[in-house]
């Protein structure tokens, strides 16, 4: 069955193009020109994704997004907002009512595609758990096996939108997952813990879906606001992880990523082994992985830089005992590979 995109705007020629990039791609795409439309048509049609213009005519976007929302039998349908505002308030704004996503006008075919297929993806995740619990039911598989496979499904979906998000940190949650996995087994953890902290590390920045593209994106310097802003995200992602009640401690590497060993971290200021074990070996992956990543303004920093670094915050910003195994993983690193490519 083809995937179903009902595309919402105003303009014509948003339709016409959007229409013609999606259908390229084998989806089946319904336009309309307006909210009242939209309401009218979701009474008996249900799309996969919703595509909503913020400015139209009579009902804009928020004010059919609400109505959507309100409407028990459409408020789980994904509505990805479609905007030509360059703001972090419209973003903070949409995202507050409900809006999963933001695609900018006029469209970027790639950007478009993609940013609709992750979501295609995560909901086509969602019915396919629905129906393997079902399947599973019947089978001769244990809980526990059924639980494991679905939430390191979930854990990589999420983490895939995620990265997909921030331009400049491609693949950074799983390198911080590789890097937090071995720094917990050179540690002597068991495999079990290792594979939480893995699981952690791919999630420990899913707060940051909740912050406007604009602001994690920017490439100029971030203003005390915007910095306050992206100050937030672990305590969003504790909110996101922390009622998942088959893996109870998923959010402590959300929350507790961005602590540091000398009490001066954040967003709760706690000290030294106060950090939880699984957090104080990610704060050391994910230091590692943001000066070994190229950004917008450098290249990757060069070994013996990074080298430095790690050492230098070793008992201030790092767990003494993680900084050392992280010290050594880089000494190994002759060729220095351990970075994004």
């Amino acid at each position: 069955m083809s995937d179903w995109i009902l595309v919402v705007d105003d303009d014509s020629a948003n339709l016409r193009m959007a229409s013609h990039i999606l259908s390229a791609e084998n989806m089946r795409v319904s336009c309309l020109k307006s909210g009242n439309d939209a309401l009218k048509f979701l009474n008996d049609n249900r799309p996969d994704i919703i595509l909503l213009d913020i400015h139209m005519q009579g009902m804009d976007g928020f004010e059919t997004l609400a109505a959507i929302k309100e409407n028990g039998d459409t408020a789980d349908i994904p509505v990805i907002f479609l905007t030509a505002d360059d703001d972090s308030y419209t973003e903070s704004r949409g995202l507050k009512a409900g809006a999963v996503d933001f695609i900018k006008k006029p469209f970027v075919p790639e950007v478009l595609l993609l940013r609709v297929r992750n979501m295609i993806d995560l909901v086509r995740l969602k019915e396919d758990m629905s129906e393997q619990v079902a399947i599973m039911t019947h089978e001769i598989i244990s809980q526990h096996e059924m639980m494991e496979r679905m939430t390191m499904q979930i854990v990589k979906a999420l983490a895939g939108a995620i990265d997909a998000k921030d331009t400049y940190t491609n693949g950074h949650s799983t390198r911080v997952a590789d890097y937090s996995r071995e720094i917990a087994r050179r540690a002597g953890l068991t495999e079990s813990v290792q594979n939480d902290i893995y699981m952690m590390g791919l999630l420990h920045d899913v707060g940051k879906i909740g912050i406007a593209d604009t602001i994690i994106n920017k490439t100029s310097k971030l203003t005390d606001e915007e910095y306050a802003i992206i100050k937030t995200h672990p305590v969003q992602g504790d909110k996101i992880l922390k009622n998942i009640s088959e893996f109870p401690k998923l959010a402590i590497g959300a929350r507790w990523h961005h602590e540091r060993y000398d009490g001066r971290g954040y967003p709760d200021g706690i000290t030294g082994e106060e950090i939880p074990t699984e957090a104080r070996i990610i704060s050391v992956a994910d230091a590692y992985d943001a000066m070994t990543s190229k950004r917008s303004y450098r290249d990757n920093l060069p070994q013996d830089v990074v080298r430095s670094e790690v050492e230098k915050g070793r008992g201030v910003q790092f767990d003494p005992a993680f900084a050392d195994i992280m010290l050594s993983m880089i000494d190994e690193d002759v060729d220095y590979n351990m970075r994004e490519k």
